[in-house]
């Protein structure tokens, strides 16, 4: 065995390939791939760095870190993504959950105490992150989540079940809200597709390349969801109840107006960990309002 064979040698030497290949988070993405190429955990890494692994194992971890310098994201490669407080598969058919999309669960923690029973929607769902995270937290809580791609319902209810959530979440495949009655829910959540058509090109290459454009494409404008969600919202949203949306950092006057325009009051602006315009919401603001119910 050659001393390229560790834990901490095989991370040290990746580490290196990413940060000559320009990778944004060399060390992290390092680390995150080596634990699924070798089995090992981060505290392995840390507690155990000269343990040995096989050839197999290097020569695994060395075509996953290929993969990451042609700018294939971590979450496509491990197949998993961490969002929230809970672990999710992700597939080629579901958006990569990104941190941003927390802001919504940051509102929906404000709006809703810990044992507060209450129904839920997520309104195009993907791999089930913001309604699973959302149940992870809320124990009373019921939720439905509907997605038109029917590998992405697959996804949810697979993560569903490895959270043993799926007692209280039922995913179904419609187009946002149709079907369901009015004034049904408590708390309506949507991260839908906010980008303009003909920017879809400049994103990074590991959204644009990566992701389903489905889950991105928003139109010409990239606010035809707002305008088909709005008044569906209003609709299908139980008087008293809180609905919040995911937007893209130039969009809130526009949807805020969207949604005052389907008969909303008090529709606010709330802005994520990075300063920017995330989320649209008549529920608590939590950088007001940053007191848990709980």
């Amino acid at each position: 065995m050659t001393a390229s064979n560790t834990l901490l040698t095989a991370w040290k030497a990746a580490q290196a390939r990413l940060k000559t290949g320009r990778i944004d988070s060399p060390a992290i993405d390092a680390r995150l791939l080596l634990e699924a190429a070798a089995g090992a955990s981060r505290m392995d890494i840390l507690t155990d760095p000269y343990r040995v692994i096989t050839d197999d194992q290097l020569s695994a971890y060395e075509a996953m870190v290929e993969r990451r310098l042609k700018r294939e994201p971590v979450s496509r490669i491990i197949g998993k993504k961490g969002f929230w407080k809970i672990m999710l598969n992700v597939t080629p058919d579901v958006l990569s959950p990104r941190p941003d999309t927390e802001t919504l669960m940051d509102v929906s923690m404000l709006a809703f105490s810990r044992n507060e029973a209450f129904e839920a929607i997520d309104l195009g769902t993907g791999s089930g992150a913001i309604l699973l995270a959302l149940l992870a937290e809320r124990p009373a809580a019921k939720g439905v989540g509907t997605d038109i791609s029917s590998e992405a319902l697959a996804v949810a209810k697979e993560n569903a079940a490895n959270l043993d959530l799926n007692d209280r979440a039922v995913f179904l495949r419609t187009e946002w809200a149709a079907g369901f009655g009015d004034a049904s829910f408590d708390l309506v959540l949507s991260n839908p597709p906010y980008i303009p058509t003909d920017h879809i090109a400049t994103l990074d290459p590991e959204v644009r390349d990566h992701d389903p454009h489905l889950a991105l494409d928003g139109g010409p404008d990239g606010l035809q969801a707002y305008r088909d969600l709005a008044p569906e919202v209003k609709r299908i949203l139980k008087p008293g109840g809180v609905f919040a949306v995911e937007i893209g950092w130039d969009q809130g006057p526009q949807v805020k107006e969207l949604f005052e325009a389907a008969g909303f009051t008090d529709v606010k602006i709330i802005k994520d960990l990075g300063e920017r315009d995330r989320v649209i919401t008549n529920g608590p603001d939590p950088r007001t309002n940053p007191i848990p119910k709980d």
